[in-house]
C-alpha cells in the first residue's frame, strides 16, 4: 500500500513539473452567437451565467468567467460519454462543436458574480480550508489546489478550472464525485487520487473557503 501511495505521489510531481510547459490555446468563438446558443443552458446556469449554489441538493456551477478552453473541454466530455450527468448530456448533444465553442467564449466574457456558501461555516473551518487550498496537507498526500489550478486557483488550460469564487455546495458535490469515481475525466486521474485522501471536514472546509475567494 505505502509503494502504490508512493508511486501516486510520483506520478504526481512529475504531472505538476510537466503542466506549465502544455500548451496554451485560445479557443476561436463568437460571443454574439455564444449568447444565443446559451439559451438552453440558463435554465440551471441562469442567464448571467452565475450558476446556483443549493446546499439541500444538487448545485449548478457559476460558468461566467470561467475558462473557455475548460468549458469547451466538459461540453465535449459530455457528448463522448467521458464525463456523465443526465441532465447536462441532452443539452450537451444539442450543441454542434461551433456552438460549443461560440457558447464557451461567450460564458469566459461574462462578469463574475461572488460564489456563494463560503459563509455558512465557522472561521476555523475556512482557515482549515485556506491551509488545504494553498498549502495542502503533503503527509497525507493532499497537495494544494493551486498546484494544479494555477495562481490564486483563477484556472490553468483546458484540464483545470478556476475554483475560486466557485459555488461551496457545487465544490462539495464535485469532489464527492471525484472519490465516488461518478466522475472521471481528470488528467491521470489527479482528482480522484487527492479527493480519495480527503474526509468529509476538508471537503466542506476547502469548499467553503474557495466560495469566499475572488474569481478572474
Amino acid at each position: 500500500m505505502q509503494s502504490l501511495k508512493t508511486n501516486n505521489y510520483l506520478t504526481l510531481m512529475l504531472f505538476l513539473g510537466l503542466s506549465s510547459s502544455f500548451p496554451v490555446w485560445a479557443l476561436e468563438g463568437d460571443a454574439e452567437r455564444g449568447q444565443a446558443a446559451a439559451a438552453v443552458c440558463t435554465a440551471c446556469h441562469q442567464a448571467d451565467g452565475s450558476g446556483m449554489n443549493n446546499p439541500d441538493g444538487e448545485s449548478w456551477p457559476r460558468l461566467a468567467g470561467q475558462k473557455a478552453e475548460y468549458i469547451y473541454k466538459q461540453m465535449q466530455d459530455f457528448q463522448e460519454g467521458h464525463r456523465v450527468n443526465a441532465t447536462m448530456q441532452p443539452f450537451a448533444g444539442m450543441l454542434d462543436d461551433q456552438q460549443i465553442k461560440d457558447v464557451a467564449v461567450y460564458y469566459s466574457q461574462l462578469p463574475v458574480k461572488p460564489g456563494q456558501g463560503g459563509d455558512q461555516v465557522d472561521e476555523e473551518l475556512l482557515a482549515w480550508g485556506e491551509h488545504l487550498a494553498t498549502q495542502g496537507d503533503w503527509d497525507r498526500y493532499i497537495v494544494p489546489c493551486s498546484s494544479c489550478h494555477g495562481p490564486g486557483n483563477q484556472g490553468a488550460g483546458p484540464d483545470f478550472p478556476g475554483i475560486a469564487g466557485q459555488h461551496a455546495g457545487y465544490l462539495q458535490q464535485t469532489l464527492k464525485d471525484w472519490q465516488s469515481q461518478k466522475r472521471d475525466n481528470d488528467p491521470l486521474h489527479l482528482m480522484a487520487a487527492i479527493a480519495e485522501r480527503m474526509n468529509d471536514r476538508d471537503i466542506q472546509a476547502v469548499s467553503a473557503w474557495l466560495a469566499t475567494q475572488p474569481a478572474q
